[in-house]
């Protein structure tokens, strides 16, 4: 049977049944907007990395959240920098931390603006590693009953959803579990599921100030050569009750 050349011609020519037969599409209410948010009071502090990009004190973040409102974004996912950093990242679980107090202001700005909450340890912690370090090394298992507790505080606060980037075994299961026994059965979990090292972070370390202090975190995060690896990561993530699974970088891979 001949192939019809002429119609399909037709078809590309309009705009209209073009989009309509489009398999993927991007719109205003696909994004999610980062907020990196300092402690401290009136900041709006321009980040050198991320021209046009800022950190805001949770007192300022009222005005960025109706400019995004008016353009139509329905989600921020939150980056916390504390006053004070210490070795297990304290602050990250603090009720009354950056993040919570950024949270509530959010809120109560637009109740429906969609809070996405990052709870890794990177940015809370002295050594800037994703979580608790012991002889050198990360400590899997204490690392998860942090963010639990992480996970707890912010979907307290507020927190639509909680993303853990850390690339921890089970974090995914520890923070189902910990937000359930809190009752917070509606909190839902977007997990960093295939998160390979990379140095396309550069600019988002400087952003949320947690770079490590020593080594690299390539023992917890992705080799970019492995991808049933990254493949079987995303498998784990889903049985554990992972909600929405990322891969980042997400171009390259």
């Amino acid at each position: 049977m001949e192939f019809p050349r002429v119609r399909l011609r037709r078809l590309r020519k309009s705009e209209a049944i073009r989009q309509l037969l489009q398999e993927t599409s991007l719109q205003v209410s696909n994004l999610i907007y980062p907020l990196f948010v300092i402690e401290g009071k009136n900041i709006k502090q321009e980040i050198q990395s991320m021209p046009g990009v800022f950190r805001f004190s949770p007192d300022r973040l009222p005005e960025e959240i109706e400019e995004l409102s008016s353009l139509g974004i329905p989600a921020v996912i939150l980056f916390g920098i504390p006053a004070k950093k210490d070795e297990i990242g304290t602050e990250n679980f603090n009720p009354e931390g950056v993040i919570p107090q950024a949270i509530r202001k959010i809120k109560e700005a637009n109740p429906d603006m969609i809070v996405i909450s990052d709870i890794c340890m990177c940015e809370y912690t002295i050594h800037g590693h994703c979580g608790v370090i012991k002889d050198n090394r990360i400590d899997n298992d204490k690392t998860l009953e942090i963010y639990g507790k992480a996970a707890v505080v912010h979907a307290q606060a507020g927190a639509d959803i909680v993303a853990p980037s850390g690339m921890m075994d089970g974090q995914v299961k520890a923070i189902r579990q910990a937000l359930d026994s809190a009752g917070l059965t509606n909190t839902l979990i977007l997990s960093y599921s295939a998160k390979f090292a990379s140095s396309l972070y550069g600019p988002f370390r400087e952003a949320a100030e947690s770079a490590p202090a020593f080594g690299d975190r390539r023992s917890y995060q992705l080799n970019p050569a492995n991808l049933k690896e990254a493949l079987r990561e995303v498998e784990l993530d889903i049985r554990e009750g992972a909600d929405i699974v990322m891969i980042k970088p997400a171009l390259p891979y």
